[in-house]
């Protein structure tokens, strides 16, 4: 299998936290790629064509994107404690893993509107209402803290999505919103897959 990537994106973030914590990452041979909105390149759009990051190529050629897809597909491929559970708490895992994908994609959406935009194209309106979004889920996530234990997609996803927060967003002081959801992050960031893959 290949994973096709860029080493800051909070999603494929979330894929190789869950490549280690499955040890399916030795079996994983991994391109990186250089892209923006504006300049896709071929690589990508040939395997996705919406021209986002990551992409999956499995073994027998197909192309598997959106990280949510991509984390269930590898789910079913190792034999070890399966991080979509298959019990009652499926339903809470997903929707909280559905919950940090958003925050992601907002807080993606604001960096992009501060390093790909003129100062005449940037709206700080329409920040501040991506941040709206990433404020609620927060103080969502503060008041469900037990619900990313144990290890889940929905901890894997919630963490890289932090870890995004402080790379790009360090001056929102997220922590402040939610200072339990903080003490959390500070045990789960020390986690080896997670000091493995710190974007730099």
């Amino acid at each position: 299998m290949k994973l096709i990537y860029s080493g800051t994106s909070p999603f494929v973030r979330k894929v190789s936290v869950m490549l280690l914590e499955t040890g399916l990452d030795g079996r994983i041979e991994k391109e990186t790629v250089a892209i923006s909105p504006m300049k896709p390149g071929n690589v990508v759009p040939a395997a996705n064509p919406l021209g986002k990051v990551p992409c999956l190529i499995t073994d027998d050629g197909a192309s598997i994107f959106d990280s949510r897809v991509i984390t269930r597909y590898l789910d079913a491929q190792h034999s070890g404690t399966k991080l979509y559970p298959e019990d009652k708490t499926l339903w809470e895992i997903l929707t909280l893993e559905a919950m940090a994908d958003g925050m992601m994609d907002a807080a993606v959406l604001m960096s992009y509107e501060r390093l790909l935009r003129t100062d005449a194209q940037k709206s700080a309106e329409w920040v501040e209402a991506q941040w709206l979004k990433i404020s609620r889920a927060l103080a969502h996530l503060e008041a469900h803290v037990a619900a990313l234990e144990p290890l889940s997609m929905a901890s894997i996803a919630v963490g890289a999505t932090l870890g995004y927060l402080d790379l790009r967003h360090d001056d929102r002081g997220w922590r402040i919103i939610a200072p339990k959801l903080a003490t959390w992050e500070a045990a789960f960031s020390k986690r080896p897959s997670m000091q493995a893959t710190i974007p730099g």
